[in-house]
């Protein structure tokens, strides 16, 4: 079971921190993602990044001010956003999958509830 949390209402130019707790079971192998999807547009990937390792993706909009850390004794994952813009305004949902991280939303079984971020311009 995932469980996002964090959204809000923030600022352009401010920064959020989204943190996604995984509970039920070992997640010592798998990677997690974060997605968010628009008002009327569809989901895309923000970043995700393996349980253990240095296993990274960023994509192009968020390389240099979305940082994923993780928890492993609290069993979280975050997504800290800095430099926010109001084109970053979406739900965010984090997601887990066993194995390496990837950037494809079909192939993660597990997914949380979304998290809403609005930011004002």
């Amino acid at each position: 079971q995932l469980q996002a949390s964090g959204g809000g209402l923030v600022q352009a130019g401010g920064s959020l921190r989204l943190s996604c707790a995984v509970s039920g079971r070992t997640f010592s192998s798998y990677a997690v993602g974060w997605f968010r999807q628009a008002p009327g547009k569809e989901r895309e990937f923000v970043t995700a990044r393996a349980w253990s390792g240095r296993n990274t993706y960023y994509l192009d909009f968020g390389k240099g001010r979305f940082t994923v850390p993780r928890d492993n004794a609290n069993n979280t994952v975050y997504l800290e956003m800095n430099g926010l813009k109001p084109e970053d305004t979406a739900v965010y949902y984090c997601a887990a999958k066993p194995g390496t991280a990837q950037a494809t939303g079909e192939v993660y079984p597990y997914w949380g509830q979304g998290t809403l971020v609005t930011v004002s311009s």
